[in-house]
């Protein structure tokens, strides 16, 4: 049993808000150190950034009303510097800038038909959705498509349940959305105890947790790991590898705000 929510679930468009910051960032400097939180729903976007870099008010701007397809978004922005012990465990080289627990798991062959179907339904109808996918049923909660398109786009079935409330419009003036509170549709099984959006490569949250997904699905185990702060060696490889391992991943997906579109699948 699997759960897929879209990139324009309100939860996804704080990820993405989050991510594209973190990529500005990027722009900046070659290594930021840089965490993000949003906050968003009902004209209401709220975003506490603690940083290496400053991000000009007016760029956060231009994010948010580009991935919210608005202007009209009340925007409260909160910019601090890095701690600095946090800053200070990363001055001299690259090590683990946090402590957590990583557990990367094997997608399943249903995990895998979920991400193909929802990207395929949103390709067709680029509005919030969300979906679950058990052995025997498939719930499809689509915005702003009636049951007959959907039923013409992926087949009708008595397995399939189609907007169970009926039509409905979803986005940020329907719900609320946060950085991070959709791990289990970014990730399917693979278990983390933080997050893997609005953060910067030091963070073991986004690098451990791209470097234990990728191994499990090469693999095919399941890889679990731990690590602490200040730690330079994870799974027997520096911990600068494995930042380049997630940088290299980043990279190949578009940045860490195509990142948060979907997650690792």
């Amino acid at each position: 049993m699997i759960e897929k929510v879209n990139p324009s679930h309100p939860d996804k468009v704080a990820d993405r808000i989050a991510g594209a910051i973190v990529d500005l960032a990027y722009t900046k400097q070659e290594n930021p150190k840089i965490a993000v939180e949003v906050l968003i729903g009902h004209e209401q976007c709220s975003i506490i950034i603690e940083s290496s870099v400053t991000i000009e008010n007016d760029k956060i701007r231009e994010i948010v009303d580009r991935i919210t397809n608005t202007n009209n978004m009340f925007l409260m922005v909160k910019q601090v510097k890095q701690d600095q012990h946090l800053a200070d465990n990363q001055a001299k080289e690259i090590r683990c800038g946090d402590n957590g627990i990583f557990k990367g798991v094997p997608l399943t062959d249903n995990e895998k038909h979920i991400s193909r179907l929802a990207r395929e339904i949103y390709d067709a109808f680029p509005y919030d959705g969300k979906y679950i996918l058990t052995d025997d049923k498939f719930i499809c909660c689509q915005s702003n498509a009636t049951d007959h398109e959907l039923k013409k786009l992926i087949g009708d079935s008595e397995d399939y349940i189609f907007n169970p409330l009926g039509y409905w419009t979803g986005g940020t003036d329907v719900d609320s959305g946060a950085t991070n509170r959709k791990l289990g549709s970014d990730m399917a099984q693979s278990v983390t105890g933080g997050g893997l959006h609005g953060k910067d490569l030091s963070k073991a949250d986004v690098s451990v947790n791209i470097y234990a997904f990728l191994k499990a699905q090469e693999t095919g185990k399941v890889v679990e790991l731990c690590c602490a702060i200040g730690d330079d060696t994870i799974d027997g490889k520096p911990y600068s590898e494995i930042v380049e391992i997630a940088r290299d991943y980043i990279n190949k997906v578009g940045g860490f705000e195509k990142f948060a579109e979907w997650g690792l699948f």
